[in-house]
């Protein structure tokens, strides 16, 4: 963890002489901030985040929290400003191709990344969407057809999404009345205690057929024990490498995060824990992360729902999130299985998302041996 900790300042600290190195060069600016004031800013702003985190474990809240909105946007922002230099710098081989604009392409690509921003806000605090699918679920009992299960995952609760964001979500997630509700990991930020306060409206989502839950990496570095008495409590079922009926000729399989087991030295085989010994009948797999989809397929799976990878979150983060997990976000078939890859219902660090909203994912399993043509 703490290799993982370093490898990430470290890559923090690089975007930011990058970007300031950059805007330094920007002649407007330039007139308006002195060179001693850029580094400054450099640095409180490289600071702003960590110092933030700091705080929190000091019970420093009321000043932690100021830091922690400003410091999580900036995260958004440095990334925008980032990705739109290194475009600029690479097209125009750092203004080699066009050596009489050298001076104003950082200004344009600075401009550019503001009004991304303030897209990125707006789609950020909007409320999430609702995706519908519909899947033909081998083996799902006649009786069960037209099942109504509604996903949500990567809540990420805690001081930048708080009680009043997931009281509103809780309601709408009853009022579409599912059968099934599955949490699909990232309920918790970092801070299990901040999340004991909202237990109470955890505990008022409702479903006919139960609330089901696995954990995420984030509920790993929270503390994964208090997070699943959190949801225990909430009345969540809890699937730790483990299977259960939710009905007749209906079995929910879940698995502890697959990316926070490696990251923390597991060895243990979750999909194939999870998936032995099952009844006969339907099976959908609940993975936070979307890894090991093949092999879920070749056990029996016949559904797989995942999280995690936010879609990217903030474009074009996307394209850096998809070499490690392909199956990013929307609706996938693996071996014959569908994989839904819920794009989260919250978001991670910046309250901010590009060309991409927050998702309640609503499926309709259909009872059909074959889909029809």
């Amino acid at each position: 963890m703490t290799l993982f900790l370093s490898i990430i300042l470290t890559i923090w600290g690089v975007m930011h002489l990058y970007v300031f190195w950059r805007l330094a060069s920007v002649p407007w600016l330039a007139v308006q901030i002195s060179r001693p004031m850029l580094i400054a800013a450099a640095i409180a702003l490289w600071a702003s985040y960590p110092v933030a985190r700091i705080l929190y474990s000091w019970k420093l809240d009321a000043a932690a929290r100021p830091l922690e909105i400003a410091g999580a946007t900036w995260i958004g922002i440095l990334f925008l400003l980032f990705a739109v230099l290194l475009v600029a710098d690479v097209v125009t081989l750092g203004g080699y191709l066009v050596p009489n604009l050298l001076t104003r392409i950082p200004g344009w690509a600075l401009v550019a990344a503001g009004l991304l921003s303030i897209v990125a806000l707006v789609q950020g605090i909007r409320p999430p969407v609702l995706r519908d699918y519909e899947v033909w679920l081998a083996g799902l009992p006649p009786e069960r057809d037209g099942l109504v299960l509604v996903e949500i995952s990567d809540l990420h609760l805690g001081t930048l999404i708080n009680k009043g964001w997931l009281t509103r979500l809780v309601r709408r997630v009853n009022d579409l009345r599912p059968d099934l509700v599955a949490v699909v990991g990232d309920v918790v930020d970092g801070n299990v205690e901040r999340v004991e306060a909202m237990r109470p409206v955890l505990a008022q989502l409702r479903a006919p057929l139960g609330v089901w839950a696995v954990t995420g990496n984030h509920e790993y570095y929270a503390g994964e024990e208090q997070c699943v008495r959190l949801f225990q409590d909430a009345g969540f079922t809890v699937l730790r490498d483990a299977w259960a009926e939710a009905a007749s000729g209906l079995v929910l399989a879940g698995v502890d995060d697959l990316t926070a087991g490696r990251q923390f030295g597991s060895n243990r085989h979750s999909i194939e824990s999870a998936l032995a010994t099952r009844p006969p009948g339907a099976v959908i797999l609940l993975s936070h992360s979307p890894l090991q989809a093949e092999l879920a397929a070749r056990l029996g799976a016949g559904l797989m729902l995942s999280g995690h990878t936010h879609n990217g979150q903030l474009w074009p983060f996307s394209y850096l999130v998809r070499l490690r997990y392909p199956l990013l976000g929307g609706r996938h078939e693996v071996a014959g299985m569908p994989v839904i890859v819920c794009r989260g219902t919250g978001t991670w660090g910046p309250r901010m998302r590009l060309w991409r909203p927050s998702e309640i994912v609503r499926i309709k399993l259909r009872a059909a041996a074959e889909r029809p043509r």
